[in-house]
């Protein structure tokens, strides 16, 4: 890498998972990096999105937990939520991650200037000014800013709670309505539900978790239903929002050619991800946005060549994961003049619900349309002992297989440790092991892993059958 005329090779906009990647892969090949950060390092899934929802999670899970210890012959009395504690302990355990990760201090130890000046705004294609008036120049430019919870734009739309500010309400809703079926909000859905809400769930689409499995949807929206959640799929449009004379908020949609409307105490716009890319001046650096994220090619580089945009500033997979693998690829791009890409179907996907689902690969639907052929397994966890054991006999796994190849393609699930189980398939598939291979492999008993095996070998022996 040649000397650079410019302030630092490598100005990284954002000390989130994609920038802290991207910062510090820079710096280990030898690039004069800084990484220009306007609040809490960590990124939003480290301060308001995936770590505080996970916590929440938890706290779900104890209250349902101790809801139905009576089976056990445990004796407790129905549990609570003192909403002030709960809050307390995500906050707290908000700081532990947080702590652990220590972004500033990795970045000291790799030579990366980390500054907090306020807001990044592009000048010209190479160099930013900050809040504080300061300017940066650098040879290449990583734009890593995150992104944000969108309120729709309809009449009292700032009514309504976005979920990073779920935490900021001052007592539990007894009546909550959550707008958007994705990742977000049915996690709020199971949390809410609970902690003893009544909950309702609305979203145009016309099903729960549309991006994810046509199964793994049916069955967490059938889980919702039996829990006595509300769920209206496939509404013609929200209308509004207006507060009540009792305090209340007034939601109103359409459904099925006609207008409905119910009164809740919060309601929680799930609604989207947009990249957090207002006010960076990308104009002024020939760069436009594009439904409300910043085009890139195959190598994360946009129309000007030496500035990238990675993680939810892209607008491809808004997942911590995929934004740390983006970062590190953007990275070796730029300081390297590289052309590499990273491989997005191995992104395994899940949330914290009741019961909790995951997915990695391709959809059922996606692997019928490439090949006719494929084969495709489901192990019901009512044939897993571990399941059976701990009462946990909702669910299934579904996995996806290249009949000719016999490799996986896919793996789905639904129930207990959903996420842990597509995690290990998504090794598998990483290192290219065969289903014959995953077969064999020995699980540990009584575990929910063993599905996998069992999956693999109901995998063979459709093969055998035909």
């Amino acid at each position: 890498m040649g000397i650079s005329e410019k302030d630092y090779d490598v100005a990284v906009i954002g000390a989130g998972p994609a920038g802290t990647a991207a910062a510090l892969r820079a710096a280990e090949l030898g690039a004069r990096v800084v990484v220009l950060e306007a609040g809490r390092e960590g990124g939003t899934c480290v301060n308001t999105g995936c770590v505080p929802t996970r916590v929440l999670a938890k706290t779900a899970r104890l209250i349902r937990e101790t809801r139905h210890a009576d089976v056990y012959g445990v004796d407790v009395e129905p549990p609570t939520i003192d909403w002030a504690s709960t809050v307390a302990r995500v906050r707290e355990r908000v700081d532990k991650v947080r702590s652990i990760k220590r972004e500033a201090e990795r970045f000291g130890a790799a030579g990366v200037e980390l500054v907090h000046e306020g807001r990044a705004r592009f000048v010209d294609d190479s160099t930013l000014v900050l809040d504080s008036g300061r300017t940066i120049s650098a040879a290449s430019i990583l734009v890593c800013v995150g992104g944000h919870s969108r309120r729709l734009p309809i009449p009292g739309g700032e009514l309504a709670t976005v979920p990073e500010h779920v935490l900021d309400l001052p007592t539990l809703p007894r009546r909550v309505a959550v707008i958007g079926a994705g990742n977000t909000g049915a996690q709020l859905v199971t949390v809410f539900d609970a902690f003893g809400s009544a909950v309702t769930l609305l979203d145009l689409a016309p099903r729960v978790l549309m991006a994810s499995d046509a199964s793994i949807s049916e069955a967490v929206s059938a889980a919702f239903v039996e829990q006595g959640i509300d769920v209206r799929t496939g509404i013609d449009g929200v209308e509004g929002l207006a507060r009540a004379d009792d305090g209340s908020i007034t939601l109103t949609w359409r459904q099925d050619d006609g207008t409905s409307s119910a009164d809740f105490d919060v309601v929680v716009m799930a609604t989207g991800w947009p990249a957090d890319v207002e006010d960076l001046g990308l104009e002024t650096a020939g760069i436009e946005v594009e439904h409300s994220s910043i085009p890139v090619d195959r190598y994360f580089r946009t129309v000007v060549p030496h500035v990238f945009a990675v993680g939810d500033a892209n607008g491809r997979d808004m997942l911590v994961q995929a934004a740390q693998f983006e970062g590190e690829a953007a990275a070796e791009n730029a300081v390297l003049g590289a052309n590499r890409r990273t491989p997005h179907h191995l992104l395994p996907a899940g949330g914290f619900t009741d019961p909790d689902y995951a997915g990695v690969g391709l959809t059922e639907e996606q692997a019928r349309e490439a090949d006719e052929s494929c084969v495709v397994v489901t192990i019901p966890y009512s044939t897993v002992d571990r399941a059976v054991i701990d009462d946990r006999e909702t669910g299934f796994l579904k996995l996806i297989a290249d009949r000719r190849r016999e490799l996986v393609l896919g793996a789905h699930a639904v129930g207990e440790n959903a996420v842990e189980v597509v995690q290990a398939v998504t090794t598998a598939m990483a290192g290219g092991v065969d289903v014959a291979t995953l077969a064999e492999v020995r699980f540990a008993y009584p575990t929910y892993s063993a599905v996998i095996g069992m999956a693999a070998r109901a995998v063979l022996a459709d093969r055998t059958a035909r």
